[in-house]
């Protein structure tokens, strides 16, 4: 997809038309513009695909036909996944928390993934921190603005909901108001929310609920090369793997699956709380289970680009869709999909969670050996 700008005659707005729509699975296959499309549930990469499609420089995705020259990648989702590490992420905090599912949390450096997603497709970028004390909010409005006038989305964080990413499209009433694109826009209850005639979220007093802006940057020239990228991103899953704890009191890798099992023993906290319990319970079973899913489609695509590390990448690629498939044994013993009251009810017994335990430990000793995998296609 071509960029498009369209910017109306009122005064004091601008919106860039076409820019795609992102969203988690259940909400996208509700739009005919969005049913092509597989689940992209982790916002980060999603966002910066359809940034990057709507620049008329997508990575690639079969789905909807998109084919890049440069990249020639089948999943530019995937791609972005394995590239920040999201793939293959797991991260738990003492206690119950709804964040562990940040994506952020790979690196010791909460911007280290932002970072290192722009690398990888070639574009500078600049980290806009909105300071949630006493914000400036016309400096912050008029860096939206200067964006949006340049024809490039801004990646927000917030805005609607969790300090998640966004795609900001276009500002109104002269930057009072933005317009775009945020995975929580059809939650109920949102203050100063309205839509566009297109889906598109309106969202006035936006700037107290932002905690950030993503500022896409300069197209690199020449592009990146793409063996270097994989190379650099296959070095990065290993370390996201391997680290016990890489921000602050949190368990990552390895270590938070050891810590998602010893969570489960705490009877008296579940029962306590059985929402949480299995809200959090639940986001790390999707985390794996999508996280991985998308490690073995970006493997099988490194082992491609460099067929002579194929065997190993592939044997990684494996694991990986292997962890997938347990976390569907995860869902099943607690009746499928969902965190209604009935999920609730079967989390509270112990019987069940006594059954979760030797699958995830499954799951964490495959992840084990794809690291494994990875470290001997590097020493090739």
């Amino acid at each position: 997809m071509c960029a498009t700008e369209s910017a109306s005659e009122t005064p004091g707005r601008r919106v860039l038309e076409g820019v795609p729509r992102v969203g988690f699975y259940h909400e996208m296959q509700q739009h005919a513009d969005s049913k092509v499309r597989c689940p992209e549930d982790v916002p980060l990469p999603s966002c910066l695909r359809a940034c990057l499609e709507y620049l008329g420089d997508g990575v690639g995705c079969s789905q909807t036909g998109l084919c890049s020259p440069h990249w020639k990648l089948g999943c530019g989702y995937a791609f972005l996944m394995g590239a920040t590490g999201a793939a293959f992420r797991l991260s738990w905090k003492e206690g119950w928390h709804g964040d562990n599912v940040a994506s952020w949390l790979v690196g010791n450096d909460a911007g280290e993934i932002f970072v290192r997603a722009f690398a990888a497709v070639g574009y500078g970028l600049e980290l806009v921190h909105v300071r949630r004390d006493e914000p400036d909010a016309e400096a912050v409005r008029r860096k939206v603005i200067e964006s949006i006038d340049a024809g490039r989305p801004v990646i927000a964080h917030g805005v609607i909901g969790p300090p998640e990413e966004c795609i900001l499209t276009g500002y109104d009433d002269g930057g009072e108001v933005v317009i775009g694109w945020n995975y929580f826009q059809g939650d109920d209850g949102l203050a100063d929310v309205e839509f566009e005639p297109s889906g598109q979220f309106r969202k006035r007093n936006w700037v107290a609920d932002t905690w950030s802006l993503v500022l896409i940057g300069e197209k690199a020239d020449p592009p990146p090369e793409p063996k270097e990228v994989l190379r650099t991103a296959l070095e990065w899953a290993v370390e996201v793997i391997r680290a016990p704890v890489r921000f602050g009191d949190r368990h990552n890798g390895l270590a938070a699956f050891d810590a998602w099992i010893e969570h489960l023993g705490y009877d008296d906290q579940i029962a306590a709380d059985p929402a949480m319990g299995i809200e959090v319970h639940d986001d790390a079973v999707g985390v794996v289970a999508e996280g991985r899913w998308y490690a073995s489609i970006f493997l099988a695509e490194a082992a491609r680009w460099m067929p002579f590390l194929a065997p190993e990448l592939l044997a990684a690629a494996s694991c990986c869709a292997e962890q997938h498939a347990l976390m569907w044994k995860l869902w099943d013993i607690l009746g499928g999909h969902g965190r209604g009251p009935d999920h609730q009810q079967r989390l509270c017994d112990a019987d069940r969670r006594r059954q979760m335990v030797p699958i995830i430990r499954q799951a964490r000793e495959k992840d084990a050996r794809v690291a494994e995998h990875i470290e001997r296609a590097l020493a090739v």
